[in-house]
């Protein structure tokens, strides 16, 4: 299966929490993990962990993520982030 075999409403819910959701799009529209960490005030290390538990998130629901851009698509297609966003 491919990005484009997975239309919106159809993809398995990864079941992020609001916080996941919320140092995902950070990083989305951020042009680095240090700089999505400081907009949050979290440590470094926090937003990788984070980033790391979303990943394995998607992979436990078939729709791994391993490159910022599949993330992007995956947060796209669920609906956490709008295009215009970016």
């Amino acid at each position: 299966m491919t990005i484009l075999d997975i239309r919106i409403g159809d993809a398995p819910d990864p079941r992020l929490s609001a916080r996941e959701i919320e140092v995902l799009t950070a990083w989305l529209i951020s042009d680095s993990k240090a700089e999505a960490s400081r907009s949050l005030y979290l440590a470094m290390g926090t937003v990788n962990t984070h980033l790391s538990r979303i990943r394995a998130k998607y992979s436990a629901v078939g729709r791994s993520a391993p490159t910022k851009a599949t993330l992007l698509a995956r947060a796209l297609q669920d609906g956490f982030i709008d295009i215009e966003d970016l």
